[in-house]
């Protein structure tokens, strides 16, 4: 009987120490994606729920940050494109830019179901980059265009049948046939919108109702190859893609000006696009431009 007990005691105790192991297994560091997927854009939310959406077909890839298991929420599509990705509020609503298809799409994160959809421009020259979903309203960027594409929200967070495009004015200084605006985040109260020019490798700030944009002064940084953005309080996250990093700046309280004081790389990066956050976690999907591979993940790394 003794020896018995010596047995089921080590018993408890190898188990008692194995228990913190298999409790750090969920959340893996790299999570992958659909085979063929060429994803872009990521939001988070509600609880462990991530998105990503696909360039070439529209799809949105739904999964969970805790297990890193998912499945396609929204199939592919003729004639749509899934670049930024946006929430609403409610978390009901998922707010996709449409990218060379000149639109904006809205979908149920539910069901999947298209709740609507904008042609915001029929000019060749068109690339709808990124979104971004505050109180009021959802702001589209156009990396061919200098404006922002607006979406009005109702009371319930309901996106309006209509849209209105803004003209942008001030410091930001439109380059044709180049791509210009991509990521785009706002303040809490959707006061300000915060932009990254990719090919004036700059940061503005953008006045949602006049159109007036404001460069914030760097200290001479250069985001090169600035893609997606995230704002989380008065430090703003810049995503460089093709040089496998994120710069991390801390803002002045005012936005006006800001310094560069770390750069997050990871081993596991290959072209990372665009970010989103879940607690003192960013994810950064890989998009892998111009590798040759089918595979594609999602990488976490911790903020700083």
């Amino acid at each position: 009987m003794r020896r018995l007990l010596i047995v089921v005691s080590a018993c408890l105790l190898a188990l008692t120490m194995l228990l913190p192991a298999m409790a750090a297994k969920p959340f893996p560091e790299v999570i992958p994606l659909p085979d063929g997927f060429r994803p872009e854009g990521i939001a988070i939310g509600p609880g462990t729920t991530f998105y990503v959406g696909s360039i070439p077909t529209g799809a949105i890839y739904s999964g969970d940050l805790r297990t890193g298991e998912g499945s396609l929420l929204v199939q592919p599509a003729e004639g749509r494109a899934a670049i930024g990705l946006s929430l609403d509020r409610s978390r009901q609503r998922l707010f996709v830019a449409g990218g060379p298809t000149g639109m904006g799409f809205v979908y149920d994160t539910e069901t999947g179901e298209l709740i609507a959809e904008y042609q915001f421009t029929d000019e060749a020259a068109t690339f709808v980059n990124d979104v971004v979903v505050t109180r009021d309203a959802a702001y589209f960027t156009d990396s061919q265009q200098p404006v922002i594409y607006r979406v009005a929200l109702g009371p319930d967070g309901a996106p309006s049948d209509d849209f209105e495009t803004i003209l942008l004015s001030g410091d930001f200084d439109f380059v044709p046939g180049a791509f210009n605006l991509n990521g785009i985040d706002a303040t809490p109260d959707g006061k300000t919108l915060v932009v990254v020019g990719s090919t004036q490798e700059a940061l503005y700030t953008v006045d949602p109702e006049t159109g007036v944009t404001t460069e914030i002064d760097l200290g001479g940084a250069a985001m090169t190859n600035g893609d997606g953005i995230l704002l989380d309080g008065r430090t703003i996250y810049v995503v460089q893609n093709r040089l496998n990093q994120i710069s991390v700046i801390r803002l002045a309280s005012d936005l006006s000006s800001g310094e560069v004081v770390d750069v997050i790389t990871d081993p596991d990066f290959v072209v990372p696009t665009t970010i989103a956050e879940h607690g003192n976690r960013l994810y950064a999907v890989n998009a892998k431009f111009g590798v040759q591979t089918t595979e594609y993940e999602v990488v976490q790394v911790r903020k700083r």
